[in-house]
């Protein structure tokens, strides 16, 4: 149930604080209309500034927001938002305005469309590219039933880029099923959309001639609901189909049997309105094409878009400038300091390449495109491609680096095991955000790359556990390693680990002892080294003594140390930012079940669950990866019979 609206939000929310659904908006001419836009746009620029969360992508999807809860009769009718991450003014229209100051915090709403949360969400999104697919099975599950409900699937933010959203429309435009596609453009993803697709979609916009005959065409199609008669409707048709064979390269959408329409302006609500209208009354695929701006009505998002894709939170709502204070410098972020350190490399060395998917800013290989742009390449959000291109690219001569969330290197796993390690191919992934992200939540929790890497063979496995060993393992993995290579690194800064100019190669497979000890030992990887010592701290006062050990790699396995541990200690603890199926924690049963069976290990990692959102130390105090949490746990199971 909804919380009551409050009244302060009655009183700077005039018309929002009434739209309690969005049979509520219906109710409202077009000019309300424009001023629920002003009114939801004022509150997702005073919801972000505080809580943080994606903010270019919900204000350019504003008027568009209104205008399809306006025109479609959500829940019935399904909406499906690509990513979700511009789904922040859908929230506040069906019935969650009170409660969007819980936004990505923890126990309350989610930061991206979520069916339990409610039943205008109606599919769960967080990675790019999969509305349109799942438009298609929702129709075709209507069409099955004998249902008439109209669905329809909202992408832009550069999801076009990815190849699912035409495996999709391709089978959609086969089945002649009844969708539609709003394709939002603002020629963005997080940076800059890139590829010939993005080129093509921009050309048309700007074609003066075109626009001025689809205006022509478009008036004439919006008579065809009054007194014309077939033979003047076939003509409108073949006017319009002739206008766009002429400016639109090879018809693009209408080869994959979609009927096009647009572009419009995706901040006009009269025309959107019209539009979606027309589109309502269509029964098969279509697509309309709006054109909108990143950021629109937040003149610091509007003016770079691609740093105001997403905000911490604690920004001024006038100015853009930061509140939070300064206090002590806090140490630089891992992403930084690979992508420092690849740029380092690279210069010294001609056959290093950069890859990324949409992605530069977020995986700071920005850096290296601002250095060395002709090694540099943006493949868009096309996960699978980029690792088949790495591939290509190494067996070409050349040392790739592939730089990705791990949450988004999930997409890519048959290409990572057919084409990289197969053939045994010098890769080098560079995986950001493994472990827990906080608030974006399960969608974007880096929770199983060591699970579903610790399988492929080939493959070395590494994860460091501060700043330096960071670039140090950037510099083995690219020297000191033959075949493909996946080093795993957190989001956000680091430990505040001195950082050196020089390289220092790690040889492969081999840990180290940073506390000696006796009976129990803890063995972290990461994330989870720092942490293994605070909790030795913690044990310390209760009698223990333990053995701490950075195991450093998870593929191959330190079995040398591991015998060392066997021999002086009864109780082993894993600790792991990674679901405890799969990862560093079952190689360890695996060697020490078998070499030393008297030998007591327990896992301590993810559950075998999806992990909320949240901030990170409420997450760890949940699911008990905390140091006080751990200690009481190992002190548990150290005690246990």
């Amino acid at each position: 149930m909804a919380v009551p609206i409050t009244p302060s939000q009655t009183q700077a929310y005039p018309l929002l604080s009434g739209i309690k659904t969005p049979e509520d908006l219906k109710k409202l001419s077009l000019s309300e209309l424009e001023l629920v836009a002003a009114e939801c746009r004022k509150r997702v620029i005073e919801l972000v500034s505080v809580n943080g969360g994606h903010f270019g992508s919900s204000l350019g999807v504003v008027e568009l927001t209104v205008a399809l809860h306006y025109v479609y009769d959500s829940p019935r009718d399904r909406i499906v938002w690509d990513v979700g991450h511009q789904a922040y003014v859908h929230k506040i229209l069906t019935g969650r305005m009170a409660e969007m100051h819980t936004n990505r915090q923890y126990g309350g709403l989610a930061g991206f469309p979520k069916r339990n949360e409610s039943p205008h969400d109606a599919f769960d999104t967080g990675h790019a590219s999969t509305s349109i697919s799942a438009a298609a099975g929702l129709a075709a599950a209507r069409d099955l039933a004998g249902r008439d409900e109209k669905i329809v699937a909202v992408i832009g933010d550069g999801s076009m880029t990815g190849g699912m959203a035409f495996e999709a429309m391709n089978h959609l435009g086969d089945i002649k099923s009844d969708v539609l596609v709003v394709l939002n453009d603002n020629q963005m993803a997080i940076s800059p959309s890139t590829g010939g697709l993005k080129n093509y979609l921009v050309n048309i916009p700007l074609n003066k001639t075109y626009n001025k005959l689809r205006k022509f065409v478009w008036d004439s199609i919006s008579l065809l609901n009054n007194e014309l008669g077939e033979t003047a409707k076939t003509a409108v048709h073949r006017i319009e189909d002739g206008v766009k064979a002429a400016f639109t390269p090879g018809a693009f959408f209408e080869a994959l049997g979609f009927r096009y329409f647009g572009p419009i302006d995706g901040h006009n609500i009269e025309q959107l309105v019209k539009a979606l209208r027309e589109m309502r009354s269509l029964p098969h695929p279509k697509l309309l094409h709006v054109i909108t701006t990143k950021g629109k009505g937040f003149k610091p998002a509007e003016d770079n878009q691609s740093k105001w894709h997403a905000s911490a939170g604690g920004f001024d709502i006038e100015t853009g400038r930061n509140l939070k204070p300064s206090g002590n410098p806090t140490p630089p972020k891992y992403q930084e300091v690979f992508g420092e350190a690849l740029v380092e490399l690279a210069l010294k060395d001609s056959t290093i390449t950069a890859i990324t998917a949409a992605m530069p800013s977020g995986t700071s290989l920005d850096l290296f495109q601002n250095a060395i742009p002709s090694r540099f390449y943006d493949v868009g959000i096309a996960e699978q491609h980029a690792v088949t291109f790495a591939a290509g690219m190494a067996a070409g001569g050349f040392k790739p680096v592939f730089a990705i969330y791990s949450t988004f290197l999930q997409r890519a796993y048959d290409q990572i095991i057919h084409d990289v390690a197969l053939q045994n191919l010098h890769v080098v992934f560079a995986i950001d955000r493994a472990g827990l992200v906080g608030e974006d939540g399960p969608t974007h929790h880096g929770a199983f790359d060591l699970s579903f890497l610790h399988a492929v063979p080939n493959l070395v496995v590494m994860a460091p556990g501060d700043e330096q060993e960071l670039r140090n393992m950037l510099y083995t993995a690219l020297y000191e390693v033959k075949g493909p290579v996946a080093i795993r690194y957190p989001r956000g800064s680091g430990n505040g680990a001195l950082l050196h100019k020089e390289f220092t190669p790690i040889a492969v497979g081999k840990g180290r002892v940073l506390r000696e000890g006796s009976s129990l030992a803890l063995l972290g990887i990461g994330t989870m080294v720092n942490r293994s010592l605070e909790t030795a701290a913690l044990l310390e006062p209760l009698g223990f003594d333990p053995m701490v050990c950075d195991m450093r790699f998870m593929k191959p396995l330190d079995k040398e140390l591991l015998d060392t541990v066997a021999s002086r200690c009864t109780h082993v603890a894993v600790i792991e930012e990674n679901s405890t199926i799969g990862g560093l924690g079952s190689g360890v049963v695996d060697y020490l079940s078998r070499t030393h069976p008297g030998i007591r290990i327990e896992k301590f990692g993810l559950p075998d669950a999806f992990v909320t959102h949240g901030s990170m130390s409420e997450l760890y105090h949940e699911i008990g990866l905390d140091a006080r949490t751990l200690s009481e746990r190992i002190g548990e199971f150290y005690r246990a019979p």
